[in-house]
């Protein structure tokens, strides 16, 4: 683990020459191991790769978050309501907005280290998967170094923030995600109108996190292969 500012970070280090970096924002159980999973494999595509930690300071440590992610995928339904309560307590802190406005001013630091990083030249890419999908769209709006932004199954934000993403988006969605799914049609719109180059992928029959094979519930190999696939070749085409 490194450290900008305040932020903790996983770093995946390639091992030729970047060809960029790109910036893997975690879902809403903070930075567990399978995160790091995706950072070490972009790493092996050529990118620096480094995965940030927006949720300890909230209390949501890797620990506390894997666990809440094991009750919650459990396959007894009564396990699963039985730790909902938990789950929005500990939820609490990062949906203030005053915290995601910290989260926001942490992740532009860590662009600033990237920046100084040898080899980057300003290429620098997010993605983010669910809670950091919507970091991902976030990031791509606050910041015009991102080059490119690939969030899965993130909620876009506002039309009026939309207008101020200056990248290409790639976003990966599974059909059955019905709050992504039922919004999609107002985001597309914004996008047009804002001049964003929008693309949406949406997988029939897939579920939220289909990308997780840590999930039992929503894994699905066959989508997840394909939209690394998408994701790797947009972020080299964008990448350069």
């Amino acid at each position: 683990m490194e450290v900008v500012g305040d932020l903790f970070y996983y770093r995946a280090e390639p091992a030729v020459p970047p060809r960029g970096a790109i910036v893997v924002i975690h879902e809403i159980w903070g930075l567990v191991d399978q995160i790091k999973g995706v950072a070490d494999r972009w790493a092996a595509e050529g990118y620096l790769a480094v995965a940030p930690d927006i949720l300890s300071r909230g209390g949501v440590t890797p620990d506390v978050g894997l666990e809440l992610q094991q009750a919650l995928a459990h396959p007894d339904e009564a396990v699963r309501l039985e730790w909902q309560p938990r789950l929005r307590e500990k939820l609490t802190a990062a949906r203030e907005p005053e915290y995601a406005r910290g989260a926001l001013a942490q992740l532009v630091g860590l662009l600033d280290r990237l920046d100084e990083e040898p080899g980057v030249d300003g290429r620098i890419a997010v993605t983010g998967f669910c809670f950091g999908g919507t970091y991902a769209y976030a990031l791509a709006a606050e910041d015009d170094r991102v080059l490119a932004a690939v969030p899965f199954y993130g909620t876009a934000p506002a039309a009026e923030k939309i207008q101020d993403i200056g990248c290409p988006v790639l976003a990966l969605v599974g059909e059955l995600d019905v709050p992504i799914m039922e919004r999609l049609p107002e985001v597309r719109a914004a996008m047009t109108a804002a001049g964003v180059d929008f693309e949406a992928v949406v997988y029939p029959e897939a579920r939220h996190a289909f990308f997780n094979e840590t999930n039992p519930l929503a894994w699905n190999p066959e989508v997840a292969a394909d939209a690394w696939a998408r994701a790797t070749a947009f972020v080299a085409k964008r990448l350069g």
